[in-house]
């Protein structure tokens, strides 16, 4: 096993189970999954594709922003609160957005958040409805107010995730172009701002697999949680995408990219690490679906909690150690 520093707090309190005995998988799943169930709330259908950190304010451990879809199938993204990172207190009421032009304030829809925490600011991108899905900017410190900024891009494109710090002096963030409907295509692409509302400097990162190489992923894929960075790189986990006999497949799997060059990659996952397996997967308002948003690492010892959404229904969590996910990485790379 590779000597590996990972660049990030101490979160001493992270969720964890241990790995099951006799499982010889790199990552595993929580053991009472579903973590956050579609009910929550009274007016929710679902709770999925929701994104979380490290608080540690206001009497609470962890903070997030949660994708619910109300029973009137309008997606909402709202915050919430938890003591333990298992136990999650979700705001009925939206997301509160301010200082925005007018013009792009109007809240259509938003969906699929990712929370990054820069410097002092804890910025969220989601996929927001503005004449169809872009990449809404907003930040908060305090999840409660949320101060809105320009959408990063033109419609339409999906999962906007940020890198945890500046690179090469820049904000820089990955994205997915897409198109007005459910995307049978997507390449992952990177995008650098000096001030998080001006973007440019794209830079194609990886496109689907070959089918004979990895077919999980053969179809499109997307950036999932936010990029941790290794001394080996940058540890990404990202959902691709298989078109079946039945329809759509999500799975997730993880790639290594180059710290100061995060568009050329230096290692990619050819197995999957979830795929749809468990009831709640399976199973759901729409099936056949593990999509990753959010990960919590504790540096010094390398355990990661994964959140990952469910059949687009429910919240579960899975866990792995960065050192050994770097390394099965490596050991099972396609590049």
């Amino acid at each position: 096993m590779m000597a590996l520093e990972i660049k990030g707090q101490a979160i001493p309190n992270i969720p964890w189970q241990d790995r099951p005995q006799g499982c010889d998988h790199v990552m595993w799943r929580y053991s009472a999954n579903p973590v956050i169930p579609r009910d929550l709330l009274p007016t929710s259908n679902s709770i999925f594709n929701s994104a979380v950190v490290p608080y540690g304010r206001d009497g609470w451990e962890f903070a997030g922003v949660f994708r619910v879809d109300d029973t009137n199938r309008r997606m909402r993204i709202h915050p919430g609160f938890s003591h333990d990172g298992i136990n999650w207190h979700i705001d009925e009421s939206d997301v509160v957005l301010t200082g925005a032009d007018p013009e792009i304030a109007a809240w259509e829809y938003g969906y699929d958040p990712r929370v990054a925490h820069i410097d002092d600011r804890y910025w969220v991108t989601w996929c927001n409805g503005y004449h169809g899905p872009t990449i809404g900017v907003a930040w908060t410190e305090d999840f409660r107010t949320f101060h809105q900024l320009e959408n990063a891009f033109l419609p339409y494109n999906r999962n906007g995730v940020l890198f945890p710090r500046k690179i090469n002096g820049r904000y820089a963030m990955l994205s997915r172009p897409s198109d007005t409907g459910h995307t049978a295509f997507g390449d992952i692409f990177y995008s650098e701002s000096p001030d998080m509302e001006f973007w440019g400097h794209h830079r194609h990162v990886m496109a689907p697999a070959r089918f004979e190489e990895s077919a999980w992923q053969c179809m499109k894929i997307g950036a999932g949680p936010v990029p941790i960075e290794t001394s080996e790189g940058w540890l990404l986990l990202y959902h691709g995408v298989l078109r079946s006999c039945n329809g759509y497949v999500y799975a997730f799997g993880s790639a290594l990219l180059d710290l100061d060059r995060p568009w050329e990659v230096i290692a990619r996952s050819a197995p999957y690490l979830i795929s749809p397996r468990e009831i709640y997967e399976l199973t759901g308002d729409v099936p056949n679906v593990t999509f990753p948003c959010a990960a919590l690492v504790d540096a010094p010892t390398g355990r990661m909690a994964v959140y990952y959404g469910c059949a687009d229904t429910v919240t579960g969590m899975a866990f792995a150690k960065v050192d050994e996910l770097v390394d099965w990485i490596r050991r099972n790379s396609i590049v």
